[in-house]
């Protein structure tokens, strides 16, 4: 069932010998839950992952709706990448009018990465982890420093030899007269 549904039991209503009973209907109203988003019978959740449980292999437990725990594994070896979506087939809502049915749980992976690495650790990574090898650099290619996105900050231009002079929203404009 979903939210909004009704559910009518005809002529359940309030009972008088001298009225006919009405219907009682109760429409369902779906609670958000901390854990689980649903969508029609699937639930859907989020799972952060650890850099070494995502590339190395992890065993989790996810307690369910009904307090059972599933216990999930991810052999050594089997990389989970940052965003992958994966699916527990019949751990989802029951079917409407067919309880014994379920549909997925489906989780959504968000892997952590470190904030910073020590050079040492940094060095041991590039030997064990593969790599598609060193990008040739032209001499000519200009260094451009690298920040962290910002987007309520403001775009400062560096304006080059290349800016053309319409550009400059804020200065006087003045026409030159012709003779």
């Amino acid at each position: 069932m979903k939210d909004g549904q009704q559910i009518r039991f005809s002529g359940e209503g309030d009972q008088d010998p001298q009225l006919e009973p009405g219907d009682i209907i109760i429409v369902l109203d779906e609670k958000e839950h901390p854990r689980f988003t649903r969508s029609s019978t699937d639930l859907i959740m989020k799972m952060e992952l650890d850099l070494a449980e995502s590339l190395c292999g992890f065993q989790k437990t996810i307690k369910t709706l009904d307090e059972r725990t599933l216990v999930i594994t991810s052999i050594p070896g089997e990389v989970v990448k940052n965003t992958d979506v994966k699916n527990i087939m019949g751990e989802g809502m029951p079917m409407y009018r067919n309880p014994f049915e379920k549909g997925r749980l489906i989780i959504q992976f968000n892997v952590k990465f470190p904030d910073k690495l020590e050079p040492a650790v940094c060095l041991q990574l590039e030997k064990l982890l593969p790599s598609s090898g060193k990008e040739i650099i032209p001499d000519d290619a200009e260094e451009a420093h690298l920040m962290d996105y910002d987007p309520h900050a403001h775009q400062h231009h560096n304006h080059s030899v290349y800016d053309s002079d319409d550009e400059d929203a804020g200065g006087q404009r003045v026409q030159c007269a012709s003779h």
